[in-house]
């Protein structure tokens, strides 16, 4: 696992290129392809140099960036999820679905629209909350293993994650009223 750079390492010489050679295996393998872990580092980057002067001394800046790509991977997904590209190759009457892959199809295409609008909301969380939840919820890791990713105790994720899925739901409630 790599370990990403500590803010005496970005505040002595930033090295970007270093950044980018460390967070581009944590990209990659959540998503498809490499040039989606392009895209989606390249956007990571941009928020990272953008937000960086606004993170405080002492703060875990790696994983501040990590959750800086995890909310850039989402947004690819949620794009993707909106906006899917076509097969090269594939003629309109090869990509329609049978009338009950449809059905499915459709179900998927609302969850999908449901899953990107949760996320959203996630977006606007307190940072420990929304760090719990997105490693949990969103990226299906174990509490435990989300944890030892942030450097807390199970105990403390638990209460975190359970926080954060009741901070979630009152977003969502008063979004919805």
């Amino acid at each position: 696992m790599t370990m990403a750079p500590t803010m005496a390492e970005i505040a002595a010489a930033p090295r970007w290129e270093e950044v980018a050679a460390r967070l581009r295996p944590f990209v990659r393998r959540r998503v498809d392809s490499d040039a989606d872990a392009d895209d989606v580092l390249q956007d990571a980057l941009v928020r990272i140099v953008g937000g960086i002067a606004a993170v405080r001394d002492g703060e875990r800046v790696g994983a501040w960036m990590l959750q800086v790509a995890r909310s850039a991977i989402a947004e690819h997904g949620r794009a993707r999820a909106r906006h899917p590209l076509p097969r090269s190759g594939d003629a309109p009457a090869e990509r329609a679905a049978p009338p009950r892959e449809a059905e499915h199809g459709d179900e998927r295409d609302a969850e999908a629209r449901v899953a990107g609008s949760v996320a959203l909301f996630v977006t606007r969380l307190p940072s420990p909350y929304r760090e719990a939840v997105t490693l949990t919820e969103l990226e299906g890791r174990t509490q435990r293993e989300a944890a030892a990713l942030l450097g807390i105790s199970v105990s403390a994720m638990k209460s975190r994650v359970q926080r954060g899925r009741r901070r979630l739901r009152e977003l969502i409630e008063a979004c919805c009223r």
